[in-house]
């Protein structure tokens, strides 16, 4: 298993992840299979959008069915069905998202089960014995994100427990060509956000993710203190900006030197009905759409958009019909893996930036800086 870095252009990086059940192309956008599964896709048609690497999460599959379950039936990838990679978060976000319901020590985080309410204690090796035992191809070390605003007190705390944690999820075993990232903090302080990409990038992590971001901050702030880490990171390492996933966001974050994204927005908005376009996010519950002949996205080449029109989705969402979610969710997955695969291609050629300039007027994003 190993990074290999294939091109630079203007600080993005087009690379090669080579895990256990297959190559990554990088930038990658990762689905969310949070509870092993892309809700409403089945793993084929996932695949045939182009995603190459999934997410599950650490927190909900240890809660239910449980990763010792999962490990007898064979493990995740058996288990839902995916051939490809699986890069399991730690499930350090949803934790702590407990709020009241979470105690934190350095050992370690208890807290109540919102399944049942039953008391849980994650530690950092709880935790990667957990992801051990769900055989994902990379396993996230176990991390506390601070929420914001937040003080740099409590930022600077929460990150050097990261810190102590990092140190004692690599000492564990990992499963059998298991690759592991750490995650950095720092809060939202540019000091912090410095001093924990190069606490964590001399550690020997396999690749990094950047956590802690687009939690309500500005987003220009969201950029700088990515700009901050992607620059001190090791180079030869894959960098993964957890939790983000607008075309927007995307534009940036790969301008800026990451190579892996995971976001639950294009199913969570499909499900409630809106669509990812190049002109923006739109609602296909509007009247205005009731009568609309056109696809979803003129210029995408998905199944929805190639099949079937705006009036039609309507029609599915305001009958309350599944097929409305399907549909939606396989065009918003798709706009966006082809969205970073066109980038990807870009890389390299010495056609980044005037390749950059054309999709941001495409999709009416922000001019390069």
């Amino acid at each position: 298993m190993s990074f290999e870095l294939l091109a630079e252009e203007g600080g993005a990086r087009r690379g090669r992840l080579h895990t256990a059940h297959g190559v990554i192309d990088t930038p990658a956008f990762m689905p969310v299979g949070t509870q092993a599964t892309v809700k409403a896709l089945t793993p084929d048609e996932v695949r045939d959008l182009g995603a190459q690497v999934l997410l599950g999460n650490t927190y909900h599959l240890a809660l239910r069915p449980g990763a010792e379950r999962i490990a007898r039936l064979g493990g995740l990838h058996r288990f839902m069905g995916w051939e490809g990679a699986i890069l399991t978060d730690s499930g350090g976000f949803q934790v702590f998202s407990l709020d009241h319901l979470v105690r934190v020590t350095d050992d370690g985080a208890t807290f109540r089960s919102h399944l049942d309410g039953s008391d849980q204690r994650f530690t950092p090796e709880s935790v990667m014995a957990i992801q051990r035992e769900l055989g994902s191809d990379i396993a996230m070390a176990f991390d506390q994100p601070v929420s914001w605003p937040s003080t740099s007190e409590t930022a600077r705390a929460a990150m050097e427990r990261t810190h102590r944690w990092a140190a004692r999820c690599l000492a564990t075993e990992a499963a059998p060509g298991q690759l592991r990232f750490g995650i950095v903090q720092g809060g939202f302080d540019d000091d912090l956000r410095r001093e924990s990409a190069e606490s964590l990038g001399g550690l020997s992590f396999d690749g990094f993710g950047v956590g802690g971001l687009s939690l309500g901050e500005p987003k220009a702030l969201t950029y700088d203190l990515l700009s901050v880490q992607t620059a001190i990171l090791p180079r030869e390492r894959p960098r993964y900006l957890m939790g983000v996933g607008t075309p927007g966001d995307l534009v940036e974050a790969i301008v800026r030197g990451v190579d892996m994204f995971d976001c639950v927005l294009p199913t969570r908005i499909a499900r409630n009905g809106s669509i990812l376009t190049r002109r923006g996010r739109i609602n296909l519950r509007n009247r205005r759409f009731i009568e609309d002949k056109g696809p979803p996205d003129e210029a995408c080449d998905c199944y929805t958009c190639r099949r079937f029109s705006r009036a039609y989705l309507r029609h599915l969402f305001m009958a309350g019909e599944i097929l409305g979610h399907r549909l939606a969710s396989i065009h918003n997955l798709r706009l966006l893996v082809r969205l970073v695969a066109q980038i990807r291609e870009a890389i390299g050629s010495g056609g980044l930036v005037p390749a950059m300039t054309t999709l941001r007027a495409e999709w009416a994003l922000a001019p390069l800086p």
